[in-house]
């Protein structure tokens, strides 16, 4: 199987080497980095060559790196029923620089973008309708990025007095406290019954 997708890995580097930066088999799937000007041209490759027929487009999602220059990796994952094969495909870019949308060559990638926008604040050009799909019109950041606060910048409630949704600065009501619950990982500090035997006390060997 290995053997296999090696040999597939080699003869779609050979149809897209003007775009293909890395590539690497891992867990029996094969992963494509490729230069983000050139996404729709790869994508359409592997759509229509005759030995790939990746017709279906599974999902688009991003990771964040906040370190890196280029700090978002925009992956695609992509099915071929014929084949029964899947294959990823990443690209590099970071806050300010779009990519080519997919819609032209996939048309589910319209709400899958939509996503990756709402959730990363990655930017796609040439998408008819890039706008939030899972939070709301006035939500604040990307929550998905690794930078973006657990609790959030506003909180959410409805308000009984005047009979509408309200959004409210967070506020913590309280300091962090460390709430110890005995847990059974870390073990608690006060003698069980039978300790003193493992211990080497009365009535336990040395």
């Amino acid at each position: 199987m290995d053997e296999q997708l090696d040999d597939f890995a080699t003869y779609i580097s050979g149809k897209i080497s003007g775009a293909l930066l890395d590539r690497k088999i891992a867990y029996g799937e094969l992963t494509l980095t490729v230069s983000r000007s050139q996404i729709t041209n790869v994508l359409k490759v592997l759509r229509d060559d005759a030995r790939c027929r990746f017709e279906v487009l599974i999902d688009i999602t991003g990771v964040d790196w906040p370190g890196r220059e280029n700090r978002f990796d925009v992956v695609y994952h992509l099915l071929s029923p014929r084949t029964n094969q899947r294959i990823r495909v990443k690209v590099e870019t970071n806050e300010t620089e779009p990519v080519a949308t997919a819609i032209g060559v996939y048309s589910a990638a319209d709400w899958f973008e939509r996503e990756t926008y709402d959730m990363f604040g990655i930017l796609f050009s040439g998408h008819p309708d890039l706008r939030r799909l899972l939070t709301d019109y006035g939500f604040q950041g990307h929550p998905l990025r690794k930078d973006f606060p657990v609790t959030g910048y506003v909180e959410v409630r409805y308000d009984d007095e005047q009979k509408r949704v309200v959004y409210e600065p967070i506020k913590l009501n309280q300091e962090f406290r460390n709430f110890d619950f005995d847990s059974p990982w870390e073990g608690i500090n006060v003698p069980l019954p039978g300790d003193e035997k493992a211990n080497g006390g009365a009535g336990g060997r040395a």
